[in-house]
């Protein structure tokens, strides 16, 4: 395989994500409060404690949360019970490594996988810490200002 054709096959994807879910952290241990609108500002979400922190905004998978309820034997999982900011249902987010891309009028660069903590052991139940690994979503940096709002679509750019 040549390196133009991996590179058409890493930049294809077959169609937009969308947002399904949105959630801010207020405070430190606080519960994630649920939000149909953020806005990412240099350095994370507005209203989220972890705006300007390594981890300025988290990204799951709705398809991830249901992986993870099936492992947990539940029919669902609450969003807010794994801390992330922004479910994405459509796009396979671990392929956004090493890209930029919109999230509604904003944009975001990935940074790093976003593991679990310790903290999914109370959140989810025993084994909860293990049921996420694999499956805790991506972090990402604001490279451009801007809102969305729950229904956005998410999509990747073009490479630089």
């Amino acid at each position: 395989m040549t390196d133009a054709h991996l590179d058409r096959l890493l930049a294809a994807f077959p169609h937009p994500g969308r947002v399904a879910w949105i959630g801010v952290r207020p405070a430190r241990l606080a519960p994630v409060e649920a939000v149909e609108r953020a806005v990412a500002i240099d350095g994370g979400l507005v209203g989220d404690h972890y705006a300007g922190g390594r981890r300025e905004v988290t990204l799951i998978q709705a398809e991830h949360l249901d992986a993870v309820a099936a492992l947990l034997r539940r029919d669902r999982l609450d969003p807010a019970l794994v801390r992330r900011n922004v479910v994405v249902s459509g796009l396979n987010l671990s392929a956004l490594k090493g890209r930029r891309f919109h999230v509604g009028a904003a944009v975001l660069e990935y940074a790093a996988p976003c593991h679990p903590c310790s903290r999914m052991e109370d959140a989810l139940g025993p084994g909860g810490y293990n049921a996420m690994r694999g499956h805790g979503g991506i972090a990402a940096r604001v490279i451009a200002p801007g809102a969305f709002s729950v229904g956005d679509a998410v999509l990747a750019l073009a490479p630089a």
